[in-house]
C-alpha cells in the first residue's frame, strides 16, 4: 500500500484537497480529526493531557479554548502537550493504516498539517505540499479566521515557510487559482500514485 503524506500551509487549501482525494475514492486518514477524538472522554490521551492541565476541564470535557490559551506563548508546554498527544495520534493512525491494509487498499492519504514540523514523516512514502502565495493565505485567515493582518501573519510565520516545505515535497499542488483548477491536479496525482503503487507490487 502506498502512504501519501499531505501537508501545506496554513490557509493553503489542504481541508479542500483532501475532500477531493477522498472524493476519488483515496482513504484519508486525518490527523487533526484524531487529535481531537485522542483527549474526548475515554480517549487515548485524556487521562495523561488532564493531570498535566487540569485547568483545562470541565469534568471529562476537556475545554479546548482554555488549553489553547494555555499554551499559545508557552513553548514548554507546548512541548508537554505534543509529547503526551503525539504517541496516542501516531498509534490511531497506524490502527487506521492497518485496516486499510487489510482491506487491500493500494494507496491512503495521511492528511497531516504539521508534517515537516513533527515526526509523522516516516509514516510516509511521498508526500505532498499544497501551497498559494501568502497575500492569498493572508487573505483567506482574514476571512475564515475574522483574524487582523497582524494576527494573521504570526500564525503563518509560526509554521515553516511554504517555500520550505516546497523543496522537501515530492509532488506539489498550486492553489492560487480558482477551485476549477484543483480537480485536474488531483486527477494527475491519483494517477500518479496509482502508477507508482503498481509498479511497486
Amino acid at each position: 500500500m502506498l502512504k501519501i503524506g499531505l501537508t501545506g500551509g496554513i490557509a493553503t487549501g489542504k481541508s479542500t484537497v483532501s475532500r477531493l482525494f477522498r472524493e476519488r475514492g483515496i482513504p484519508i486518514i486525518d490527523a487533526d480529526l484524531i487529535a481531537r477524538t485522542v483527549v474526548e472522554p475515554g480517549g487515548k490521551a485524556i487521562e495523561g493531557v488532564r493531570a498535566a492541565f487540569p485547568k483545562c476541564f470541565v469534568g471529562d470535557v476537556l475545554n479546548r479554548p482554555a488549553l489553547g490559551r494555555e499554551i499559545f506563548h508557552d513553548e514548554a508546554k507546548r512541548q508537554q502537550l505534543n509529547q503526551l498527544m503525539h504517541p496516542a495520534i501516531r498509534e490511531e493512525m497506524n490502527e487506521q493504516m492497518r485496516t486499510y491494509e487489510a482491506s487491500g487498499e493500494p494507496v491512503v492519504i495521511f492528511d497531516i498539517p504539521l508534517l515537516f514540523e513533527g515526526t509523522m514523516l516516516d509514516l510516509v512514502d511521498y508526500s505532498v505540499v499544497v501551497y498559494c502565495r501568502e497575500e492569498i493565505q493572508l487573505m483567506r485567515l482574514m476571512e475564515r479566521n475574522g483574524l487582523t493582518k497582524e494576527e494573521a501573519l504570526a500564525r503563518i510565520r509560526s509554521q515553516i515557510p511554504i517555500e520550505d516545505k516546497k523543496h522537501q515535497a515530492d509532488f506539489l499542488i498550486n492553489n492560487n487559482g480558482a477551485l476549477g483548477d484543483l480537480p485536474p491536479q488531483i486527477n494527475r496525482l491519483v494517477e500518479q500514485f496509482q502508477t507508482i503503487q503498481k509498479e511497486g507490487d
